[in-house]
């Protein structure tokens, strides 16, 4: 135990300690649910690292933590439903902010930092990333079926809105060319990877029909439930946004990507579509004429 900290380090070292013994038994519980063998002890391993470094932190300390209830409720729940890498990539992301301000603390020569700063920054490349989940693998066909829905069902919704101008009969149209487009995606999907040599394109060509289904539907929500259809239109591109936020967040947390370039060239691509095609409608009412 050190009595020469300041009350700084001090506070963030418990604060860092608690974060520690929490992981060890969040990871604990994971690793409990997870069916696959592998992963499980690739989590219990993680889990392992957390409770060394707590053990390190309270020789420095010389405090005893309990872990903290609500977070690993959280974390748990988190992981149950959008995925173990997401779940433990997004607590890591946590631990992996409190590296710089061990590194700060060094120049108070405490012992058993620099051990733990190893750790934490080899956690994901050594034991993360080792971590095999069937959704990440097909994470390439649901980009494909999510990315292909956004930038055609968008643009379809804007020229259909000034054509039509009726919310019905824009949902209608616009579900039928979704489900049928989800079909076509899904096929081409399939053949594309069977083409590839791909031992898995019936489950490829699934994740990208459903994850085009799914968001046709979020898009069309709002035509079925707003009489106006420029207002109808307004909140399917704010539902547009959303989910190219939501999954592009996911994707960064899970498969380390960029997130503010991929948000950044999905949601213009997808609202610059969706922006050209209303065009492209006042200009068809305009000269042609046809009133529906």
């Amino acid at each position: 135990m050190s009595n020469n900290l300041s009350n700084d380090t001090r506070e963030r070292l418990l604060k860092d300690q608690q974060d520690e013994i929490t992981a060890y038994y969040l990871y604990n519980k994971i690793a409990n649910f997870v069916k696959d063998r592998e992963n499980s002890e690739i989590i219990k391993a993680v889990a392992e690292d957390e409770l060394k470094h707590y053990k390190q932190l309270k020789e420095i300390t010389g405090v005893e933590l309990k872990p903290e209830k609500f977070k690993i409720f959280l974390f748990y729940w988190i992981t149950k439903i959008f995925g173990i890498t997401f779940g433990i990539k997004l607590l890591e992301r946590s631990e992996t902010q409190a590296i710089s301000a061990y590194s700060e603390k060094t120049d108070e020569d405490i012992e058993g930092l620099d051990e733990i700063v190893r750790d934490e920054e080899r956690h994901e490349d050594e034991l993360i990333n080792m971590i095999n989940e069937e959704r990440l693998n097909y994470m390439g066909s649901v980009v494909l079926g999510l990315n292909d829905a956004l930038v055609e069902l968008t643009g379809a919704l804007a020229g259909y809105t000034f054509a039509f101008q009726n919310t019905r009969l824009i949902a209608l149209t616009g579900l039928i060319t979704g489900i049928s487009a989800s079909f076509s995606m899904a096929a081409s999907e399939y053949l594309a990877k069977r083409h590839e040599g791909g031992q898995d394109a019936v489950k490829s060509s699934i994740y990208t029909g459903m994850a085009y289904v799914f968001t046709v539907i979020f898009l069309i929500l709002p035509f079925l439930i707003i009489g106006n259809p420029f207002i109808s239109l307004i909140t399917s591109l704010g539902v547009a946004v959303l989910i190219i936020f939501l999954f592009n967040y996911y994707i960064s947390v899970a498969k380390d990507y960029n997130f503010k370039k991929r948000f950044g060239e999905m949601a213009v691509i997808s609202l610059g579509v969706a922006g050209i095609s209303f065009l492209i409608g006042v200009l068809i009412k305009q000269f042609i004429g046809i009133d529906v």
